[in-house]
């Protein structure tokens, strides 16, 4: 965050004030046309039943749709220059989040292992494009991904 200020002529604390952390910084910065924290908020208020199914419908939604998938499929292409700003990404802005809706033991585990899931999706059928799940119709890739979620959700 220093060398943002550096870079922009200001006080690091003014950085710090407006975007708070550097996770934060990183999702301005992207300008992602969906929050993931809100997405990941949204989809937990309606408790883990069934949250597999919710998670995957509503990703799927996501990335599927050209108007907000495309920045981010972008952005995980571009991250393997900066593996570092994902990684702290996942482990403070998505891991914390899901394991704050679950329950039981092991919920940084398994928010992990949903988080894990959910990139090699997003890895294997946007950026690869590896047939036949880069082009199976959301129902199928719903069908095949939510139960194995739902075994991280109920531990």
């Amino acid at each position: 965050m220093r060398a943002i200020a550096r870079d922009a002529g200001v006080d690091p604390a003014l950085v710090s004030y407006y975007f708070g952390s550097k996770s934060s910084l990183f999702v301005e910065s992207l300008r992602l046309p969906v929050n993931p924290a809100d997405a990941i908020a949204a989809v937990l208020a309606e408790g883990t039943e069934g949250l597999g199914e919710r998670l995957v419908t509503r990703f799927l939604q996501v990335w599927d749709n050209p108007a907000s998938g495309e920045p981010i499929i972008s952005v995980l292409r571009s991250a393997a220059s900066r593996p570092e700003l994902l990684r702290q990404f996942v482990e403070r802005q998505i891991v914390p989040r899901f394991a704050a809706g679950l329950e039981g033991s092991d919920t940084e585990l398994r928010a992990t292992a949903i988080a894990s899931q959910m990139l090699g999706l997003a890895l294997v059928r946007y950026v690869l494009r590896v047939e036949p799940l880069a082009s199976a119709e959301p129902a199928q890739v719903v069908a095949r991904i939510a139960p194995n979620l739902q075994r991280y959700i109920d531990g």
